[in-house]
């Protein structure tokens, strides 16, 4: 709801929100006050449920200097004011509050930092005015884009990204079109993305390859197409190789993807026959098939030719089968998940409730789920639960640092059927 501005006024924030925002009471409704913190008193001007925050009256005991100029401007970070263990609480305790949203109280262990380097992809957003193009990110809550001279969150690897990103955005500048340039870190270089541009002519195909080799991308691709290759953009998942398709999902960073694997690898230790659903570029497969055979499924075809390969070249792996197959649509049933010792699954945002319904209903011993939205893990925990799965542990890991966005892994255990398994998998 939005009405007319009201300001400013003195508001206590009370708690901070979902999106890591402070909420405070005016009226008998909430407030939004994006940057201010529970504890605070502030100044703002109201605009219906929203507010921008003026002054801080009362400031928080547990505020501290934001590290980087941009902040409270871009919309990349939510919060970079809160001290650190106050961080960590709030931040676990968003799978708390999503949990007992969903009618669920259990223990969420305490949040493990998994930011690492930083950040190993990132998405610019071009936008051009009066012929001039502007490249960053967005502004909370608008499409402004905020032009940055750097990002503190980022990766090392990816210092040239940025560069880069200006040097594409000003040969398209032309054609006026909102732009995407996806941006990921490889062992071969920068691999780059573009989003938006359509289809390119001879000219602009010209120009985009002069930038890449002047810029060493080591490869540049316009909505999958390739334009440029230089070197061939590899990233290595566990002991395997993998030459990463244009667009590919990757984890936001390197401890992310490490850190997830080794808690799905540890809680699927005896497993000799395991399901990897949604599985991308088999950022768990991959390593799971050191030691036991491994069915993955998902619907990009060019992840899955990528993760077989890696597969093929990469000794001492046993059997991994890479299949096609729109888990949304048609989910695996109860009936073939009854052949694996243990399931993992990690779907985007969404979740996957069609999905755990099934997995509820089948007798795998052990289920492992992987999920980067609070709000869907919890309507899908709670979807095992009901089909006879117990929770053995919670973890929060964060390697969105600033943003409110948390991962989560979290390890079911069947407490009936097929029992003569569940011994030989937990001893």
């Amino acid at each position: 709801m939005r009405g007319l501005v009201i300001g400013p006024q003195r508001l206590v924030i009370e708690r901070l929100g979902n999106r890591a925002e402070g909420v405070a009471q005016l009226g008998g409704r909430r407030v939004f006050v994006p940057y201010a913190l529970a504890g605070e008193t502030v100044t703002a001007e109201v605009d219906g449920e929203h507010a921008r925050l003026v002054d801080i009256i009362e400031a928080s005991p547990q505020r501290i200097a934001p590290i980087c100029p941009h902040f409270e401007e871009c919309g990349g970070c939510a919060v970079q004011t809160l001290r650190a263990d106050a961080y960590a609480e709030w931040k676990r305790s968003l799978v708390e509050t999503a949990l007992a949203n969903a009618g669920l109280t259990l223990d969420v262990g305490p949040l493990v930092d998994a930011h690492g380097a930083g950040r190993r992809r990132v998405t610019f957003h071009a936008r051009f005015d009066a012929g001039k193009a502007r490249v960053g990110y967005m502004a909370a809550r608008s499409h402004r884009i905020v032009e940055i001279e750097a990002c503190p969150l980022l990766a090392p690897e990816l210092g040239g990204a940025l560069p880069a990103a200006r040097a594409i955005a000003a040969i398209l500048t032309p054609r006026g079109k909102p732009l995407d340039i996806a941006v990921t870190a490889t062992l071969g270089g920068l691999d780059v993305e573009l989003r938006g541009a359509g289809p390119l002519d001879e000219t602009e195909t010209g120009a985009l390859i002069v930038a890449a080799d002047a810029h060493d991308l080591a490869r540049l691709t316009n909505h999958g197409k390739l334009i440029a290759l230089r070197r061939a953009p590899q990233i290595k998942i566990g002991e395997a190789t993998l030459a990463l398709p244009p667009g590919a999902f990757l984890q936001a960073t390197q401890a992310g993807e490490e850190t997830l694997a080794a808690r799905v690898l540890s809680a699927t230790a005896k497993a000799q026959n395991v399901a990897d659903l949604f599985c991308g570029v088999g950022a768990f497969a991959l390593r799971l098939a050191r030691r036991a055979q491994v069915k993955a499924y998902d619907t990009d075809a060019g992840a899955l030719a990528a993760m077989r390969a890696a597969a093929h070249a990469t000794p001492g792996l046993r059997t991994l089968e890479g299949v096609a197959r729109d888990l949304f649509t048609r989910p695996l049933s109860a009936s073939e998940l009854n052949g694996f010792d243990a399931v993992v699954f990690d779907p985007p945002r969404a979740g996957a409730a069609a999905q755990a319904a099934e997995i509820a209903r089948s007798e795998a011993p052990i289920v492992v789920a992987v999920s980067c939205h609070a709000q869907s893990f919890a309507r899908d925990a709670a979807i095992l639960l009901k089909g006879g799965y117990v929770i053995r542990e919670i973890t929060p890991l964060d390697q969105f640092r600033y943003a409110a966005h948390v991962e989560i892994v979290a390890v079911f255990e069947k407490t009936r059927g097929r029992k003569s398994a569940k011994r030989r998998l937990l001893g």
